[in-house]
């Protein structure tokens, strides 16, 4: 099965800078619990931004530069090489990834932070009739997470 994993602002905001615009330690917690033990699939921008492979998961870098290696991640060069990936994968980002991929989704788990951001990168418009809602659940505020958000998980209709 392949996934999407994200974190959007209003406005569909995603990053800025190649950084999250926010700090929001709920939505990372929520990430790791769903994506241990399985497989992320990233752009090199998204795997520069963290700076090393996550723990405890396989990461995969999706690059059209054939020269490229990291230690601790495993490369694709096309979109099709996915859905080869064993387990359950989760598409993890940035924006041209997320656009690639939007047709391979079979489930969406989004964290919607209910603030504006100022941003340059944005996760793409989706079509809401194509998606059933399975769970929402809200983000608990407290001093570590300022911003109010909820946690959307999302299932494709037909596929």
């Amino acid at each position: 099965m392949v996934s999407l994993i994200v974190c959007h602002a209003e406005q569909n905001v995603i990053g800025f800078k190649n950084k999250m615009p926010w700090h929001l330690p709920n939505d990372l917690k929520h990430v790791k619990k769903l994506t241990q033990g399985n497989t992320i699939v990233m752009g090199r921008k998204t795997f520069d931004s963290l700076g090393r492979p996550l723990p405890n998961r396989r990461n995969v870098v999706l690059t059209r530069n054939s020269d490229f290696d990291a230690e601790g991640i495993d490369v694709i060069h096309e979109v099709a090489d996915i859905k080869e990936l064993e387990g359950e994968v989760f598409i993890f980002g940035g924006s041209g990834v997320y656009n690639q991929t939007m047709d391979l989704v079979d489930e969406m788990h989004i964290t919607r932070i209910h603030e504006t951001f100022g941003g340059d990168t944005f996760f793409p418009e989706y079509d809401e009739s194509e998606w059933e809602l399975v769970s929402s659940e809200e983000g608990i505020i407290d001093d570590k997470n300022r911003y109010p958000h909820e946690f959307l998980h999302f299932r494709r209709r037909t596929h």
